[in-house]
């Protein structure tokens, strides 16, 4: 039991994240004792620092050879999916709360996993190299292409927040810290940074689960789950279950229409679907600010990640008996 809480801590920290903001919202909502309003923009800079520090650039240069599987799994993630994720909220977008409705939204547009993508493509016995160049990538051009497609998706639905002030917080709490991160681990620190990844990974998660505390704290204060319930979680555990599924299937089908071969088409299907969670509450605090509804607008990928972690080992062990890694 120890050794599965020691390897599973984050996901069991985002439920009791949920559940301290429930019992005491005044210490991390705005205003409170943490202040989070202004330390949680420090954790997000510190998060994006260290994922350019730890950003393995070489994985870009020595992975870049399979152009169509890249193009498949760039362009389901940034446009197909947010296309999807379009169709969903003209469909049941009217029946959800309009910071539920942007949660969706959300999450969409969220670059792909990265450790998660490539742990996944290893039990898959998919290509790992290229599993690996993809995850990097997608979180690369998601820095800077999430912010303008929720930019846009807020401006379409009428949002007054200035489109500006959001660009503005991006480029300092999200791409300067990434910039300056990869700038340091190019003078001296490299070696360093990969043998302390896991370390400073473990330190980012725990800051993300800092910043979901403080989410639900604010959106504890505001009322906003007491008056509209349980069905609300079930609904969004529906949605996302039926996205994640499109999802998939749509992945599955652009493997065939390229014609991959199996390592290939696995890592597509599995990273193609694939949201972050790490990437996306640190985006969201950016994106959004001091939101009181924050909480719901991060719930539907809240639920997706937990989610997509059982659902692709499943389809990656199922893929490594049909088709067995070989050696030789």
């Amino acid at each position: 039991m120890i050794a599965w809480l020691k390897k599973n801590w984050f996901m069991v920290g985002m439920p009791v994240a949920v559940g301290l903001a429930w019992l005491f919202p005044d210490v991390g909502a705005k205003g409170g004792l943490l202040r989070t309003e202004i330390s949680t923009k420090f954790a997000v800079a510190f998060v994006f620092f260290a994922q350019g520090l730890t950003l393995p650039a070489k994985a870009l240069r020595d992975g870049a050879s399979q152009w169509k599987l890249h193009l498949g799994v760039q362009g389901f993630g940034f446009l197909a999916f947010p296309l999807l994720g379009i169709v969903f909220d003209a469909v049941v977008g009217g029946r959800l709360a309009p910071d539920l409705r942007m949660g969706f939204l959300f999450l969409c547009v969220l670059p792909s996993t990265i450790v998660m993508a490539v742990a996944l493509a290893t039990v898959a016995g998919g290509n790992v190299p290229a599993a690996i160049f993809n995850a990097v990538l997608s979180n690369v051009i998601g820095v800077f292409l999430t912010p303008v497609w929720v930019a846009w998706l807020m401006q379409a639905s009428g949002t007054t927040q200035p489109l500006s002030a959001v660009f503005q917080e991006v480029t300092l709490l999200l791409i300067l810290p990434l910039v300056v991160g990869q700038i340091v681990r190019r003078f001296g620190v490299e070696v360093w940074a990969d043998a302390k990844r896991k370390k400073l990974n473990n330190f980012s998660n725990g800051i993300i689960l800092v910043i979901v505390y403080a989410a639900f704290c604010n959106s504890v204060k505001a009322n906003l789950w007491s008056s509209h319930g349980w069905g609300l979680f079930l609904g969004s555990l529906i949605g996302v279950i039926v996205l994640m599924a499109i999802a998939l299937v749509g992945t599955s089908l652009l493997a065939k229409a390229l014609r991959l071969r199996p390592a290939e088409a696995v890592v597509l299907v599995i990273s193609g679907a694939q949201k972050s969670l790490a990437t996306g509450v640190p985006l969201a605090k950016v994106v959004f600010g001091a939101h009181p509804g924050l909480g719901l607008i991060l719930l539907p990928i809240m639920l997706y990640h937990p989610l997509q972690l059982f659902v692709c080992g499943t389809l990656g062990a199922r893929h490594l008996r049909q088709h067995p890694v070989t050696n030789g």
